[in-house]
């Protein structure tokens, strides 16, 4: 299961610095962890997850698997690209293609990198992009809307039914808004999603300090947070030269390298936890003494979802899920002391997945 996060932003604000920092730390991963780049605009990243080595440990697994996210560099967007200027059009497809929206955001002075409008102002840059997406958003609904229009006075009922969505989208964007505030029931976000609005994904933002302000921010990342809680997204503040110098080293030089700087962890662990956060992910196990393995689901999958993310017959011959909390599981030491501790539970089809949960699923073949 691919999930994907486009790196946006304009151009010479640190995008492709940051994603090679991405694709070279996956590149180091590659000895124990499968990598690959699908495009060369393409890197999949494995997810930082400390109780996938630990359940490991515990199994004796020889080989382990991390769950993986994919991030996108887009080609940097200038004003009228939402009219086909520069690499408009591209940029435009590209971002309908991804599930998420990650706004790199430049907040660092450097007179050798030339800003594409002259100046560091981090919220303009924002502004710039997510007006295009929204003339964007708000040209192609005002087409669809006429034809919707004609069939629903025919008596269409899916017409009937998606023009009321295609309104509240469009009064949206009329106010300068994004189509992603909007309200939508449960029942209608399957059709709400199939309009494929650019504004409608959500969105992270990343605020590109310079290594003086890596560990503890600057005035333009703080002002980049506090938008960012305006429009109740996640924020996270990296220096991404210092990620792509980090990605080189080897795991002890990291951790000293770190130290300096005052950092606990690298940056690009942070964005690739906020990147699964966003797209409301969540992680379960399966451990054995072949491999231990992470995989990813959306919050809220049942069991046999989940079971389907593994092998789709594992879905279609479901019979239940053998599962054990992942506290539980370490604090027995292993799967049979947990089942003699009557920490196992049989769940059915109705179950819905917990983050940690370790499984095991019955199947008919």
């Amino acid at each position: 299961m691919g999930f994907q996060c486009g790196i946006v932003g304009l151009p010479n604000v640190g995008k492709s610095t940051l994603f090679n920092a991405l694709t070279r730390t996956a590149a180091a991963q590659a000895a124990n962890y499968p990598f690959c780049t699908i495009e060369p605009n393409v890197g999949d990243v494995a997810v930082p997850e400390p109780r996938l080595m630990r359940l490991a440990e515990i199994a004796g697994s020889a080989e382990i698997v991390p769950a993986r996210m994919q991030f996108v560099d887009i080609a940097g967007l200038v004003k009228g690209a939402s009219k086909g200027e520069g690499l408009g059009n591209q940029f435009l497809a590209n971002i309908r293609e991804v599930d998420a929206v990650v706004y790199v955001l430049r907040c660092f002075e450097d007179d050798d990198i030339t800003h594409v409008d002259g100046r560091i102002d981090p919220l303009a840059d924002f502004e710039t992009v997510e007006t295009e997406l929204m003339i964007a958003d708000l040209e192609s609904l005002e087409k669809r809307r006429l034809n919707l229009h004609k069939k629903s006075t025919g008596g269409d009922k899916e017409a009937k039914a998606l023009l009321p969505l295609v309104d509240q989208a469009l009064e949206l964007l009329r106010d300068g808004k994004p189509a992603r505030r909007a309200e939508i029931d449960k029942t209608d976000m399957k059709a709400w999603r199939g309009l494929q609005l650019l504004t409608q994904k959500p969105v992270l933002f990343v605020a590109n300090v310079d290594e003086a302000a890596a560990a503890d921010g600057n005035a333009h990342s703080n002002a980049v947070e506090a938008r960012a809680k305006d429009e109740g997204a996640g924020a996270v503040v990296i220096a991404a030269k210092i990620e792509e110098e980090l990605a080189q080293l080897d795991d002890a030089e990291q951790a000293e390298y770190l130290e300096t700087l005052g950092l606990s962890e690298p940056g690009l662990n942070r964005l690739i936890r906020a990147g699964f956060d966003l797209l409301d992910l969540q992680t379960f196990f399966t451990a054995g003494p072949k491999e231990a393995r992470a995989w990813t689901v959306k919050i809220g999958a049942t069991a046999p979802q989940a079971a389907g993310v593994i092998h789709t017959d594992f879905e279609r011959g479901f019979i239940r899920a053998e599962t054990i909390a992942y506290d539980d599981y370490v604090a027995c030491g292993g799967e049979v002391a947990a089942k003699e501790a009557g920490k196992m539970r049989l769940e059915g089809k109705e179950y819905l997945v917990r983050d940690g949960d370790v499984m095991l699923f019955r199947f008919n073949a």
